[in-house]
């Protein structure tokens, strides 16, 4: 049997699966392209545009849906909300003193030269560039005071931090928002110095409140002396002009010992002599010079 002159016979529809296959190609190439050709940058971010063929476009874009080209071009979104970062340094003061300081910084990058921090210093530019000129700065300010102008001073301290870290920062496009010194601690040589001067201290003011205090005490026994002795000079004046002062003064004292005894609960049988209750007895006339 011959094959060679056999024909076969033709499918219906034969030419209906490469046209199918060739519409669900572009189909997909068109999907593929709409869904990668849109990106979204959110609030608070700015985004550049990096091409396969020339490289960083120097527009920065701001919030909101952009288009771009599939493959070719990809976006690169930052961040340029302010974020705090907390960096401690060891640092020696003018007297010699080690010093160990908190810092906080808020920094963000500048949005109108993302374009140029992407170049030179990438997108994690914070760990490649804050932590080396934070400790440097730090350093170079605690040098000029004291260990103590950093207590008493520490203010100013802040605000030459700031001026100098932000400087530094201009440089590589970053903006500094805040600094502020949240922590400050000193070695246990010049904490346990300060302690004792503030015992000397009290212990000086304890010693001057005492002096004062027996300066006063001193004071008080003179006036007081010299009342006394006043007091006793017009007693004996008083006695030699009227011999009758003392029998008004023995009237006074029996006064206050019946009134004494009439208060008490008590019943109490003594002699009046004892109470100088004896008025009967006593001279009410006065001698005449």
């Amino acid at each position: 049997m011959n094959f060679n002159n056999m024909k076969v016979p033709k499918m219906p529809g034969g030419g209906a699966l490469p046209a199918l296959l060739k519409i669900g190609i572009i189909g997909g190439v068109g999907l593929y392209g709409v869904a990668n050709s849109l990106y979204n940058v959110e609030g608070g971010h700015r985004a550049i545009v990096f091409n396969r063929i020339t490289g960083i476009k120097d527009k920065v874009y701001a919030e909101g849906t952009h288009l771009m080209v599939p493959w070719f071009e990809r976006p690169i979104i930052y961040d340029v909300r302010a974020r705090p970062h907390l960096v401690e340094s060891t640092s020696g003061s003018r007297d010699l003193q080690m010093v160990k300081i908190g810092l906080r910084v808020l920094t963000r990058p500048k949005a109108n030269q993302l374009t140029e921090i992407y170049r030179t210093l990438g997108e994690n530019y914070n760990e490649r560039v804050l932590p080396s000129i934070i400790h440097e700065t730090l350093k170079a300010v605690v040098a000029q005071y004291n260990a103590s102008q950093l207590i008493t001073q520490r203010e100013n301290v802040s605000k030459e931090i700031r001026k100098v870290l932000t400087d530094r920062a201009a440089y590589f496009n970053i903006e500094l928002d805040d600094v502020s010194i949240t922590t400050l601690t000193f070695g246990k040589e010049f904490t346990a110095a300060i302690e004792a001067k503030q015992v000397a201290a009290q212990d000086a003011e304890r010693a001057k409140f005492i002096v004062e205090k027996a300066e006063q005490d001193k004071k008080s026994a003179i006036i007081r002396a010299q009342g006394e002795a006043k007091s006793a000079e017009l007693i004996g004046l008083a006695i030699a002009n009227n011999p009758a002062f003392i029998t008004l003064r023995k009237i006074e004292a029996s006064r206050e010992i019946a009134q004494t005894i009439s208060n008490s609960a008590n019943k109490v049988y003594l002699n009046s002599k004892d109470l100088l209750l004896n008025l009967q007895e006593m001279n009410l006339e006065t001698s005449s010079k």
